[in-house]
């Protein structure tokens, strides 16, 4: 398929940071804590219909990315090492990338990546790819999507407990995650 990662100066220094180096986010619509987390049904690049419902009685922690984006790809590896580090009984992670890619593309990104929870297509318009950002989808919209990436964490019961942008230190994650999992 021909993705290969980019980088770019400063990009990937936030994650092995202590959670108490988190930086504000810079998005103003996002969903506020407490907000029931829109629904959606959204197909995996295999075809696979995912629904946030079906994660129901988990924390959630739902990333909005883009293929193309460099601070996605340094959260990646990340994010694969957190999904892995979590008891799957009490924690789920999903994917949606957030610029209208097509299946080719975000199935590229998360097999070179080793992703262990699905990615999800949120298409729009216009479409996206590897080199050029495309349209957000409706439910990519209904998150209030501003930067890339962009984290919300979902309580058990579908409502926002967390949200922000940007690379952020895996100890916040995490911790936001399992503060999460026991507000139930």
């Amino acid at each position: 398929m021909g993705f290969q990662p980019s980088t770019e100066p400063g990009v990937g220094l936030q994650e092995d940071k202590p959670a108490s180096a988190v930086k504000p986010a810079r998005s103003t619509a996002l969903l506020k804590a407490g907000t029931t987390a829109p629904a959606f049904s959204l197909k995996t690049p295999q075809g696979t219909t995912v629904s946030l419902s079906d994660y129901r009685g988990k924390a959630v922690l739902l990333e909005f990315f883009a293929t193309w984006c460099p601070h996605c790809q340094a959260e990646a590896p990340h994010l694969k090492a957190l999904a892995a580090s979590l008891d799957k009984s009490r924690f789920a992670f999903i994917s949606i990338n957030a610029d209208s890619e097509d299946a080719a593309s975000v199935f590229a990104f998360h097999r070179y990546f080793g992703l262990p929870y699905p990615a999800l297509l949120d298409p729009g318009s216009p479409s996206g790819s590897f080199h050029q950002q495309g349209g957000a989808g409706p439910v990519t919209q209904s998150y209030g999507l501003q930067a890339y990436p962009t984290f919300y964490v979902i309580d058990p019961h579908g409502k926002v407990f967390w949200a922000t942008d940007g690379e952020q230190p895996d100890a916040l994650i995490k911790q936001k995650l399992q503060a999460a999992a026991g507000a139930v």
